[in-house]
């Protein structure tokens, strides 16, 4: 198992750290803060979907109270998630709390996923509040590849907030989902411009939740094969460097930047997983291949005492499964009750 350099939890006191029933330490929250997206990208939502109701979403002041509680428990990082959460009214009240916190010590990351439409409107703000890097899906750089694939005409739009996201001293990660038959001939394209744009990338193998279970055989892409293509092209070397998530990293020789291989299907690391995720309407979900979960925010709305939800949020951990059952055949395999853009990604 190599060493992750990221902040760790280590110097924690045990009783602050949440421990599974695998002896894995959890120190990672994934955190959708709304469902709502403003695209449609076809592997993940469809585009006739109906959003929760505004009720059965985590307040401001809830998510905050709950990330309070995390944290307390021994979560060093969070991760702001989707949907889109700048699609969430008064999302800079949040980013800007946490960032408090996080300059107090109280957490050691604060990072954010996001399809870049607004970071021009926000990218200051963020690296006010202590973002320091955050990853910016984008699967294409052909304008009429984008916006069918996403229902939307915003390429330019996601290029201007990486450029913003730059500009205000933010690290930016590029995630490509890779495709078969929609994106794969474009991947040395993508890593030459991240390149010049001093961006990482991580490619990401599609998984089979939600839409993405949608003719999966088709599309799904080992990402095995797609390493192959580009060591044809590019001089890949071995990293040791771990971000604090599952990408595994190689160095770009002629760019200088990362590339990481994110391979849920083809290669688990569900040995090494620190992860757990909550969704926007409050259930806190173990293991993302997993659809159970438990309801923190009837816990909250029923005044549930912190003992109760602290004892909630260990018994969930206690629950995480040793691996997913994630498979590239829709048969052998239920999809989750929720999908990706409800459970923090």
């Amino acid at each position: 198992m190599m060493k992750r350099e990221c902040p760790a939890s280590s110097s924690l006191p045990a009783r602050m750290r949440l421990t599974d029933s695998f002896g894995r330490v959890i120190d990672y929250l994934r955190l959708s803060v709304t469902d709502r997206c403003n695209l449609r990208c076809s592997y993940c939502m469809r585009r006739d979907v109906t959003f929760l109701p505004k009720a059965d979403v985590l307040s401001l002041e809830e998510l905050d109270a709950l990330c309070q509680t995390f944290i307390r428990l021994g979560v060093r990082k969070l991760r702001l998630t989707g949907g889109e959460p700048f699609a969430r009214s008064g999302i800079m009240n949040l980013v800007e709390g946490l960032g408090r916190r996080l300059a107090d010590g109280g957490f050691d990351e604060l990072t954010l996923t996001t399809n870049g439409l607004l970071l021009p409107k926000f990218a200051a703000g963020l690296a006010r509040a202590g973002v320091r890097r955050i990853n910016v899906s984008l699967d294409t750089l052909d304008r009429d590849r984008f916006r069918a694939l996403t229902g939307f005409d915003g390429l330019e739009r996601v290029v201007a907030g990486i450029d913003a996201a730059r500009a205000s001293g933010i690290a930016v990660r590029v995630n490509t989902v890779a495709l078969g038959g929609i994106n794969e001939d474009e991947y040395d394209t993508l890593l030459a411009w991240c390149g010049e744009h001093d961006c990482d990338m991580a490619l990401i193998e599609l998984m089979p939740i939600g839409a993405g279970t949608a003719r999966p055989q088709q599309r799904f892409l080992p990402l095995d094969r797609v390493r192959r293509r580009l060591e044809a092209h590019w001089r890949l070397e071995p990293l040791s460097w771990r971000s604090g998530g599952p990408a595994e990293y190689v160095r770009v020789a002629a760019t200088g930047r990362r590339l990481g291989f994110i391979a849920a299907i083809s290669h688990g690391f569900c040995r090494e997983c620190n992860r757990i995720r909550l969704s926007c309407s409050g259930v806190l979900v173990p293991c993302l291949a997993h659809g159970d979960g438990i309801d923190l925010r009837r816990l909250l709305r029923e005044n549930g005492s912190e003992a109760a939800v602290d004892a909630a949020i260990v018994a969930a951990v206690l629950s995480k499964p040793e691996e997913h059952r994630f498979s590239v055949a829709p048969a052998t395999v239920a999809a989750p009750v929720r999908c990706m853009w409800q459970m923090g990604g």
